[in-house]
């Protein structure tokens, strides 16, 4: 396996949860796994992501949400299709979907996107 230069590593409370969130609904696949440490390390096209659960000690240090201040844009193929497996769930969409426009470069881009938190509060912007 080839690794990216840069491959955020999320601590989450439950892998459980976090694991539902991001393969269940939002489609990573698993690369890898260390049951042992409750470690995944996931993918998405050419995303890698590694989520690990806290220990006790540590979680008692973090507040939600965990990674104030930072957010995650994923380009996905199918906006539409995942924002609806959020919504027959029951998930609670943070931004609905919508077309957003902004200039890059000399361009203008209008991506269709939509907003969500994971179980833990960091923060992800989905779009085509």
């Amino acid at each position: 396996m080839e690794y990216n230069t840069l491959i955020p590593e999320l601590i989450v409370s439950d892998i459980e949860k976090a694991y539902a969130f991001y393969v269940d609904l939002l489609g990573f696949k698993v690369a890898y796994d260390r049951p042992e440490d409750k470690f995944y390390f996931l993918t998405y096209g050419d995303v890698q992501l590694m989520i690990e659960e806290a220990g006790e000690e540590e979680l008692n240090q973090m507040a939600y949400p965990f990674g104030q201040g930072l957010n995650f844009s994923l380009g996905v193929d199918d906006v539409s299709a995942i924002y609806q497996a959020f919504q027959e769930v029951g998930y609670p969409i943070h931004q609905e979907l919508k077309v957003r426009e902004f200039r890059v470069g000399n361009e203008v881009v209008r991506p269709q996107e939509f907003a969500i938190l994971d179980p833990d509060g960091y923060y992800w912007r989905i779009s085509d």
